[in-house]
């Protein structure tokens, strides 16, 4: 993907190299009338991102900062999830017991692919379009981990849900200004209606996506 994104970047520099520098550094003024800050309380938000992600066919469940840990490990039991792929840094006691835990430490795609489920947390949240914010560091983990294994077990913390989608790429905006880091925002298990308007789930990653709300 890097080598990619040089190949077009060059392709674009060559396409502007007539162009007077002055021009290049001209940019008109954006409006930004669009509304960029909630005004729901925050038991509101919780409802509304609870609704929405349902909506989209994701798995909900609610669990204390101490008891995450004994929550994935429930999850685990219920959907036959025998090996996990973590972060490096996530949590010691979001680890679930009884189960398979292997850090990710560069996997490759194959390897990925014969976990049963990668465990994560998240960068953010947004209530209004249920969807899930990881920033490819930290306990959100490389973005592969949100493709490749067929089930995604996501840990939210409430303080992370914000309400519009401006305040949750707010929430992401130092990362990518830092290093560049790709953002991924996920709504819902991977699904797709092309064939035939048939919904089919785990096309383009996991087909099962449950998300640990922690207050």
């Amino acid at each position: 993907m890097s080598a990619a994104r040089e190949v077009i970047l060059g392709r674009i520099r060559a396409a502007l190299a007539d162009v007077p520098a002055a021009e290049l550094t001209f940019a008109p003024p954006l409006p930004r009338a669009y509304e960029r800050r909630g005004s729901q309380t925050r038991a509101e938000l919780l409802d509304l991102f609870a609704q929405r992600v349902r909506e989209y066919r994701a798995t909900l469940q609610l669990a204390s900062e101490p008891s995450v840990g004994v929550a994935v490990a429930q999850v685990c039991d219920e959907l036959g999830l025998g090996r996990l792929v973590v972060p490096p840094a996530l949590p010691a006691h979001w680890r679930p017991s009884g189960v398979d835990v292997v850090e990710d430490q560069g996997l490759a795609a194959r390897e990925l692919d014969r976990v049963d489920a990668a465990l994560t947390g998240a960068a953010a949240a947004i209530a209004r379009t249920g969807t899930v914010l990881l920033d490819g560091d930290g306990s959100s983990g490389r973005r592969l981990l949100s493709l490749i294994p067929d089930t995604h077990i996501c840990v939210i913390r409430a303080e992370q849900v914000v309400e519009t989608v401006p305040e949750g790429l707010a929430r992401v905006a130092a990362a990518v200004r830092s290093s560049g880091a790709p953002i991924t925002l996920v709504s819902g298990p991977s699904a797709s209606s092309d064939i035939e308007l048939t919904r089919v789930e785990g096309v383009h990653g996991p087909r099962k996506l449950v998300l640990l709300l922690v207050s």
